[in-house]
């Protein structure tokens, strides 16, 4: 598959994947990729060149989490500007039977499953607590 970037747009996949009431979320070592944003993200990732969203989704979700979910469901799109780049976010809903203990990737640095009763703060998720807002966003669609 082609890899070329767009100086314009970013298409972006994530993955709200739950089990037994808890949600799972990474931490990056590397953040250039995600605008130097430190803590907490639902795993995600830009889409490669002529890639399906729910592909993308799939891949990201391999990845870094060495998990795999069965069904996943497109919860919602966001659509922004930042960083002088129009961003195209697809938001996927995966649902496990039961707790698996992931593997993180080649740049996670972290790997967690939280309650949902429980999440982190905003402080510690990445992009003044975005991630929470796509959880709780993905939960109730």
């Amino acid at each position: 598959m082609e890899s070329r970037g767009c100086h314009v747009h970013r298409l972006v996949a994530d993955i709200c994947l739950t089990a037994e009431s808890k949600v799972l979320m990474v931490r990056y070592k590397d953040t250039s990729g995600y605008d130097g944003e430190q803590g907490w993200f639902l795993p995600d990732d830009y889409l490669r060149h002529t890639e399906h969203p729910e592909e993308a989704a799939r891949r990201i979700l391999n990845d870094q989490t060495g998990l795999s979910a069965g069904d996943l469901k497109l919860s919602h799109i966001e659509s922004f500007e930042g960083n002088g780049y129009w961003h195209l976010i697809f938001h996927y809903a995966g649902t496990l039977a039961e707790l698996s203990m992931p593997a993180a990737g080649q740049n996670v640095k972290g790997i967690d499953w939280f309650p949902l009763a429980d999440l982190p703060e905003a402080q510690e998720v990445a992009h003044g607590g975005w991630g929470l807002e796509t959880i709780r966003t993905v939960l109730s669609t």
